[in-house]
């Protein structure tokens, strides 16, 4: 029976040094004072590659006291270690974690520690690990590099979208103050000769002629029209008079007493609206078209 028992505490004790020496963390065991009692074979191999005589005796070495003494460019890292290690030992807090970079002249390196307590009713022990977190670092940089050239290209997208508006904005302002224009010149520079025309000696040809011109204006000045503003311009003074009656719903009748002219005058300019803006459609209300246009 003894033996039996003998043979499983050896087992069990292989089996956790296996255990022990096969993770990848870098694994050391330090007392109350922070000395280094055991450390596996990651520890050491990691320690080897990096100069470390492969002969090299942790055990008794303080740890605490080599992290206090750093005065290189890990000092800040080294100090913050150390610290969170000594609150570990006084029981001030129960685990610290912390991530640091340790850069070789090879490449670049970042590793995670932890320090916690050992569950044991035995003398107070402390497990530190330090992994290897190098690919998760370079992938949260890689990932950081792609948000910056996003929110880079976003910059620029909402720029190119602002100027494109301007662009825009200013397109619309100098077609509208082409169309103003053209309206204009159309008003004063050639139909009054249209009306002259008509109102000439002309034979039929040349009166069908006139005509077909004239009709022809209208059709390409009618859709430059629908805009109140621009209709203005193509309008007579009474004749926007009227169209602004119109729009706040006031029949001929109405309109005739308000301007003090017959029913007759005020059907004619109704007339001569829906002709300048281009109301060929009987069933198109006037009104309408004219709200429409504000």
């Amino acid at each position: 029976m003894n033996m039996n028992r003998d043979n499983q505490v050896v087992f069990s004790n292989e089996l956790l040094s296996n255990i022990f020496n096969s993770v990848s963390a870098h694994i050391a065991v330090l007392d109350e004072k922070g000395v280094i009692i055991e450390t596996n074979q990651a520890w050491k191999s990691f320690s080897m590659a990096n100069g470390l005589p492969e002969d090299f005796n942790f055990n008794q070495l303080n740890y605490l006291g080599v992290c206090e003494a750093a005065s290189d460019e890990g000092i800040k890292d080294a100090r913050a270690v150390a610290s969170g290690i000594r609150q570990v030992i006084n029981k001030e807090i129960d685990e610290f974690l912390y991530d640091y970079p340790c850069h070789s002249p090879e490449r670049s390196r970042w590793f995670y520690m932890r320090a916690v307590l050992m569950a044991d009713e035995g003398p107070l022990r402390v497990i530190i690990s330090h992994e290897d977190i190098t690919q998760l670092k370079l992938a949260q940089e890689a990932l950081k590099e792609n948000q910056k050239q996003l929110e880079d290209k976003n910059q620029s997208l909402s720029e190119l979208n602002t100027a494109l508006k301007v662009l825009i904005r200013q397109r619309e302002e100098d077609k509208a103050e082409m169309e103003k224009k053209f309206l204009a010149n159309v008003k004063t520079l050639i139909l009054p000769y249209i009306s002259r025309l008509k109102e000439g000696r002309l034979g039929e040809k040349d009166k069908t002629l006139v005509n077909i011109i004239d009709d022809h204006l209208k059709d390409i000045i009618s859709p430059l029209m629908r805009n109140i503003k621009n209709a203005d311009i193509m309008l007579t003074p009474q004749e926007i008079q009227v169209a602004s009656l119109v729009k706040d719903g006031k029949n001929t009748s109405e309109i005739a007493d308000i301007l003090f002219v017959s029913e007759a005058t005020i059907s004619f300019h109704r007339k001569n609206l829906r002709v300048k803006l281009g109301l060929k459609n009987r069933q198109m209300n006037l009104r309408s078209f004219l709200l429409s246009m504000s």
